[in-house]
């Protein structure tokens, strides 16, 4: 298996590009839906959540408001990281346990928080989309009808652009046109297809 990270910021085209990458035959897992999954009504990391930050965290039906839970987390960072101690190791569990269930050649997990949760997979290849940060401002006032100020919020709580380069191998900038980032992604599919044949021809797995 050839294991890729994909990350970026908030808004920054991660969905955009794992999808086009699926396209082209690679297998996804998204952290977002494993972080959903991990907090469902019953379950321990919703119980957690409830007991750390209150039942206003909750909707109408039980569910986790994730709009309730953000206005909490984002603007205090001791909160967030009571947060993230919460999530991170159900995530972890959950990840590993769909990696190694994975029969697939090329596998892509889609993480947002890739750097602030030091995440350690053995990654073959670590991808990150940038958008610029007047960029993903814009997308989240637009698509998710935040002000200003919130988005800044929830780009400033994660790792800046400049970390997650650093981290990365391979980096693609969302900032233009739906057509050049598609040619981006083939360019990157063709990187990824010529590393995974020189692991098999390595011998490793």
């Amino acid at each position: 298996m050839f294991l890729i990270g994909l990350t970026g910021g908030i808004a920054s085209g991660k969905s955009t590009v794992a999808k086009h990458l699926a396209a082209l035959g690679a297998e996804t897992i998204d952290a977002d839906q494993v972080a959903r999954d991990v907090v469902l009504p019953g379950s321990q990391g919703l119980n957690q959540i409830v007991k750390s930050f209150g039942p206003e965290v909750l909707n109408a039906a039980g569910g986790l408001s994730r709009e309730a839970l953000a206005e909490i987390v984002f603007p205090d960072p001791t909160k967030r990281l009571e947060l993230e101690a919460i999530l991170h190791p159900l995530i972890r569990a959950r990840t590993m346990d769909l990696i190694s269930r994975s029969q697939s050649k090329i596998l892509v997990y889609a993480v947002p928080l890739l750097v602030e949760a030091n995440v350690d997979y053995p990654f073959d290849m670590v991808v990150t989309v940038e958008a610029g940060v007047e960029n993903q401002i814009a997308r989240l006032m637009t698509s998710r009808g935040l002000t200003e100020n919130q988005a800044q919020d929830r780009i400033e709580a994660q790792a800046s652009e400049q970390q997650r380069v650093e981290r990365a191998d391979y980096r693609i900038d969302s900032s233009g046109t739906l057509e050049n980032l598609e040619r981006q992604v083939g360019n990157l599919w063709t990187e990824i297809q010529n590393a995974a044949k020189q692991k098999g021809n390595s011998g490793t797995n």
